[in-house]
């Protein structure tokens, strides 16, 4: 039987050729427009008949949107810039290891070489690779609309799991224009648990940074995702772990209160027990790659 082969529904196309004229484009044309950047998620849904924008506002074209960049203390990425081109750049896998790693297992080359970063983000997939090792890092993101530019903190990007406006805390007239990674001393590493090895859909997945001083964790954030709806940082695992010396039992002690802190769900690809007694071990195993040597 020969599969089904469904037109896109119809819609206006328009090119801007800076973040001025797609911002203007927004807010011209208010909840009917939607951005399009990689495209391999927003076109996918729209021939699935699960979205059907009447204008789509192509920013592909928006050439200060692609940009690899270390300022001063900060790592600067452009929103617009190709997933694969992170994987590829020294700078992050030296400075934001966890996110080069979390690029490296998700999807495929195909996938990679036209999906970016800012769409991957702006999508608010719950499964979404990039979103844990953000966290983590403790990156913010430049927002810019009609009212000018602000900066929120990754952590408080997401709303709720899914695909629209509606979903984090982006206005629609609003474009997500920049990911700033500080730069600080210590190291970063990401765990993702799939069906099969290499780049299945996350189970869940988990992502630290930690600065270890004399042996002992002087500086830690962990964050995980995947789990059900919004990423999230695993505050009472920080708490447990700051301070206290690196070794097996002190992570494995700290990792199982992740518990307390996620609502797993339960859907096709796992169920909301397995997750919960997953999660501490994608932890251990993260903690383990910059700690121990695991």
């Amino acid at each position: 039987m020969t599969a089904e082969i469904r037109p896109l529904p119809a819609f206006e196309y328009l090119t801007p050729s800076s973040v001025g004229e797609a911002i203007a484009a927004l807010a011209a044309h208010g909840g009917a427009a939607k951005l399009l950047s990689g495209g391999t998620d927003l076109l996918l849904r729209m021939k699935k008949q699960k979205s059907a924008p009447t204008i789509l506002v192509d920013l592909n074209g928006i050439s200060e949107l692609e940009f690899i960049e270390l300022r001063a203390s900060a790592l600067h990425i452009g929103a617009g810039t190709r997933l694969a081109s992170l994987y590829e750049s020294p700078l992050v896998r030296e400075k934001a290891a966890a996110l080069a790693e979390a690029i490296r297992v998700m999807s495929s080359p195909t996938i990679r070489n036209r999906a970016t970063i800012g769409g991957n983000l702006c999508n608010a997939s719950r499964c979404a690779d990039t979103q844990a090792p953000l966290l983590a890092l403790d990156a913010r993101l430049t927002l810019r609309g009609p009212a000018g530019e602000r900066t929120v903190q990754a952590v408080s990007f997401f709303i709720a799991p899914g695909n629209g406006s509606d979903k984090t805390v982006m206005r629609a007239d609003e474009i997500l224009t920049e990911v700033v990674i500080p730069i600080r001393r210590g190291t970063s590493a990401f765990v993702k648990l799939g069906r099969r090895r290499g780049s299945s859909t996350a189970i869940i997945s988990a992502a630290v940074f930690a600065l270890i001083t004399n042996r002992t964790f002087e500086d830690i954030r962990i964050a995980v995702s995947a789990f059900g709806s919004t990423p999230i940082r695993g505050r009472k695992v920080e708490s447990a772990l700051t301070g206290r010396s690196v070794d097996a039992q002190t992570i494995s002690t700290a990792a199982v209160l992740i518990r307390d802190e996620i609502d797993p769900i339960s859907d096709e690809r796992a169920s909301a027990a397995y997750r919960r007694e997953m999660a501490p071990v994608v932890i251990r195993r993260a903690l383990g790659r910059v700690a121990i040597g695991e």
